[in-house]
C-alpha cells in the first residue's frame, strides 16, 4: 500500500474578453510548487509563465525557475504535451512539466466551455454534446485539403498539431541501437524507468511504458520506482503478459544522492546512508549504480564552479558505488559527459538509461549487453562482468 498523498489544483479565470489566467499547484509529501501565466483565448498563447517552489528535496531545485522562460509563447492546443516534457521537463523541472500540462489540459476545457457559451447566444437550445460534435465536424473540414494557407498556420501552429514523422522510425532492430558505434547483436535494456503510481512523479502506467519499449524495439527494461520494491510474482505476471523482459531494481535517496540497486529487494523508505547501502547490498551480492551523479548544473556548468573531473573523482560518492551512469535522459550534455570522464578515470563501469517518467522518453539512453539477458541473475551476473555500454538508443 503506498503511503503518499498528491494534491494538483488548477484554476483559471477569465481577465477579460481576450485574457484567461491559470494558476496551478502541485503539493505532496514530496514536493511543492506553483505555477501561474497568461493565455490568449483566441489562439492559447501563454505569456507571462511564472513558478514558485514552496518544498524542495535538493539546492538545485529552486534554479528550475530560471528556466520557465522557455515556455513563453507556447501555443496550448492538443499536442504540445511532448514540446513541454523535452523543454520544461528536462531545462526546468519535470514537476514543473507535468504540472504544465494540466494547466494546459485544464485551459482546453475551459475554451471550449466559453465556445460552447457564445454558441448558446445564437442557439439557446444547443447543448454541450452537440456543439462538440460541430466542432469537431469544422475542425476536420478546415484541415481538408484546399484549405488557404493562413488557417492551416491557424490550425497547426508551430507545428505541435501534426503527426510526429519519427514515430514509425522508431521501429528499428534493435541491434543497431540508433547508434553508429554499437554493433548489432547486442542486446539492449533500459535500466531506468519509473511508472505511475509506484513512482508518485510518474505519469504513466507499468503496462504503458512496457508497451512502448517493446514498440521501440528494446528487449528489456528495469523498474526503478523510488524507493519502492516490486514483487517477483508481479514483474513476472508482467512479462508473461507482454512477452517481455520486465526486470526489478530500485533507485534509493542516499545522502550522496540517487542509487539504482540491481539484486537488491529490501524496501528502504526515507534517506539512506550511502556506506550503510553499500554493505547491505553487498550481503546480498548486488549492485549499485550512481545514478545522474552530477545532476543540478542546469544553471552553472561545471567549469563555472570550478569542478573538474580529477576533483570530481574525489567525491565520497564514488568510493561507495560499483558502476556509474554515464547517460541519462534527465539531465544536460555537460553533465552526462562529466559522469563518463569520472567513469573512465575511476576505472569504473558505465550504464545508460531513459529515467523515463512517460512514455516519451522510454528508451532515449540504454544499455547494451554482449550476452543475452533473460533474468535478474544473469543481469547481476553481466553487470559485474562488466560487459555492457551504454548506447543512445531513441
Amino acid at each position: 500500500m503506498f503511503d503518499f498523498m498528491r494534491n494538483k489544483v488548477v484554476d483559471v479565470a477569465r481577465l477579460d474578453r481576450e485574457t484567461l489566467e491559470v494558476h496551478g499547484i502541485l503539493d505532496d509529501s514530496i514536493y511543492s510548487l506553483e505555477l501561474c501565466f497568461k493565455v490568449n483565448i483566441s489562439d492559447l498563447i501563454c505569456s507571462g509563465v511564472k513558478g514558485r517552489w514552496l518544498r524542495w528535496t535538493t539546492p538545485e531545485c529552486p534554479r528550475a525557475i530560471d528556466f520557465l522562460h522557455e515556455a513563453e509563447g507556447f501555443c496550448l492546443k492538443a499536442g504540445i504535451d511532448n514540446k513541454i516534457h523535452k523543454t520544461i521537463g528536462r531545462k526546468s523541472c519535470r514537476h514543473f512539466a507535468n504540472l504544465f500540462i494540466e494547466c494546459g489540459h485544464a485551459v482546453r476545457e475551459t475554451v471550449k466551455l466559453l465556445n460552447w457559451e457564445a454558441a448558446q447566444k445564437e442557439n439557446p437550445e444547443i447543448t454541450f454534446k452537440q456543439f462538440m460534435r460541430n466542432d469537431e465536424t469544422a475542425s476536420m473540414a478546415e484541415s481538408s485539403p484546399g484549405m488557404d494557407n493562413e488557417k492551416k498556420e491557424l490550425s497547426s501552429p508551430s507545428g505541435t498539431n501534426k503527426p510526429s514523422p519519427k514515430k514509425t522510425e522508431h521501429k528499428r532492430n534493435a541491434g543497431s541501437l540508433g547508434n553508429p558505434s554499437a554493433k548489432k547483436g547486442k542486446f539492449v535494456i533500459d535500466m531506468h524507468v519509473h511508472t505511475s503510481p509506484a513512482s508518485p512523479c510518474a505519469s504513466d502506467s507499468v503496462d504503458a511504458m512496457i508497451q512502448e519499449a517493446r514498440r521501440i524495439g528494446l528487449q528489456g527494461i528495469c523498474l526503478t520506482d523510488h524507493n519502492y520494491v516490486w514483487s517477483a510474482e508481479a514483474v513476472q505476471a508482467l512479462s508473461e503478459k507482454h512477452d517481455f523482459l520486465v526486470l526489478r531494481a530500485n533507485e534509493i535517496i542516499t545522502e550522496q544522492g540517487d542509487i539504482l540497486t540491481f539484486g537488491f529487494y529490501e524496501n528502504l523508505q526515507g534517506i539512506t546512508r550511502l556506506a550503510d547501502l553499500k554493505k547491505k547490498v553487498a550481503d546480498v551480492g548486488g549492485f549499485i549504480v550512481a545514478a545522474h551523479p552530477f545532476r543540478g548544473f542546469l544553471t552553472f556548468g561545471a567549469d563555472d564552479v570550478g569542478l573538474t573531473p580529477d576533483s570530481a573523482m574525489a567525491r565520497e560518492l564514488f568510493k561507495w558505488v560499483d558502476g556509474v551512469e554515464t547517460l541519462n535522459g534527465k539531465v544536460t550534455e555537460t553533465e552526462n559527459n562529466m559522469a563518463r570522464d569520472v567513469a573512465n578515470g575511476l576505472g569504473l563501469p558505465s550504464t545508460g538509461g531513459s529515467d523515463a517518467h512517460d512514455i516519451s522518453t522510454v528508451g532515449v539512453y540504454a544499455t547494451a549487453f554482449d550476452e543475452v539477458i533473460d533474468s535478474e541473475a544473469s543481469l547481476l551476473a553481466a553487470l559485474k562482468q562488466g560487459k555492457y555500454h551504454p548506447v543512445v538508443f531513441r
